[in-house]
């Protein structure tokens, strides 16, 4: 059975099954079905959960012998499985395959992988749990229905904006669901419920104080090392959250790469900063980055973000803060060095 995650909530208000199976990368997504199953299987009276995670040197034994264990402390139990590499190998691939045939009794499992390819859904692991539980894929939000989904969870909380504003804030956080969701909280914070101004809806938006995550991009639109650096280490010890900011750093340089793209075209430019819903004095800061950038760094950052973010994730190994400084200063430097003097 194959849910979207949309259609979770009302599912698990009409019934709950032996076995849910949450596939995706979106970590917001990931989160709100986790703690919507185990919300459900706590008010059905699952009251004890067990936790593994499949990491290279797991014991696959555990899974068969927690699902064949007594429960000291409840008759009924959640058993959570994590596997963040979404491979199980050979072992693991058995394993489960036997777990999916002998479902255990007063038992919900639920177990969380990253997006599959086309061989991990085509496995027999995954098509044996596939026949007997209940598939949720998380899906991102894509841009076309940010606006609408943003607008869905402010209604939510009681407030409304107009059309502009949610497409102001759709361009924000654009590509960065946990952004979406924090910036919805702090308005639900910050203003009381029913129609919100959009004046102040901004303000509160950009003004995301003492982060000053909006001046590390005209640093970097600035080719200011020092300042890019200096913001990223004020960034981290107030604690920022990294995945945030990736986000942030993600909408700008897509807009510029659109432009440097479009210029190599010899298109007009000012369509382009339009197209790329660069307006104001941020034109200004993007043609500067534009002459000292090629469009080969700013693709190749691209790439180096959609790394970080694995990073952030726990998908892949390294350390989020030292990735993101070595990335944002090295655009910072891009064809700011002066060459060598001569020696005579």
């Amino acid at each position: 059975m194959h849910l979207s995650f949309d259609q979770l909530s009302a599912h698990l208000e009409r019934d709950l099954r032996p076995l849910y199976i949450l596939t995706g990368d979106e970590p917001l997504a990931l989160k709100e079905g986790v703690d919507a199953i185990r919300q459900a299987a706590r008010s059905q009276g699952y009251d004890e959960r067990l936790s593994y995670t499949a990491e290279r040197y797991f014991d696959w034994k555990q899974l068969k012998a927690s699902s064949q264990s007594i429960s000291l402390f409840a008759s009924r139990r959640l058993l959570e499985l994590h596997i963040p590499s979404g491979k199980p190998g050979v072992e693991g691939s058995k394993a489960l395959q036997e777990f999916a045939v002998n479902l255990p009794g007063d038992t919900v499992a639920l177990m969380t992988l990253p997006k599959l390819d086309k061989a991990g859904q085509g496995s027999a692991w995954f098509s044996a749990l596939e026949k007997v539980g209940v598939v949720v894929p998380l899906q991102t939000v894509e841009i076309e229905r940010l606006p609408r989904w943003i607008g869905n969870r402010l209604q939510a909380q009681g407030q409304q904006v107009d059309e502009a504003t949610l497409e102001f804030l759709a361009n924000q956080v654009e590509g960065n669901l946990l952004a979406a969701h924090q910036e919805i909280q702090k308005l639900g914070l910050l203003y009381p419920v029913g129609p919100l101004d959009p004046e102040a809806v901004r303000e509160a938006v950009l003004n995301v104080s003492r982060f000053d995550v909006f001046q590390l991009g005209d640093a970097l639109l600035a080719g200011d090392p020092a300042r890019t650096a200096k913001i990223l280490q004020g960034l981290e010890a107030e604690g920022a959250q990294p995945l945030a900011l990736l986000g942030v750093l993600a909408w700008l340089l897509r807009g510029v790469t659109r432009v440097k793209l479009a210029e190599t075209r010899g298109e007009n430019l000012a369509n382009a900063m339009q197209q790329a819903k660069i307006w104001g004095d941020r034109q200004g800061q993007v043609k500067r980055m534009l002459a000292r950038v090629s469009l080969r760094q700013l693709q190749a950052a691209m790439l180096k973000m959609a790394e970080i973010d694995k990073i952030c994730k726990g998908i892949a190994p390294g350390k989020p803060w030292l990735e993101l400084s070595r990335l944002c200063i090295g655009l910072a430097r891009s064809g700011t060095r002066r060459p060598a003097a001569r020696s005579h």
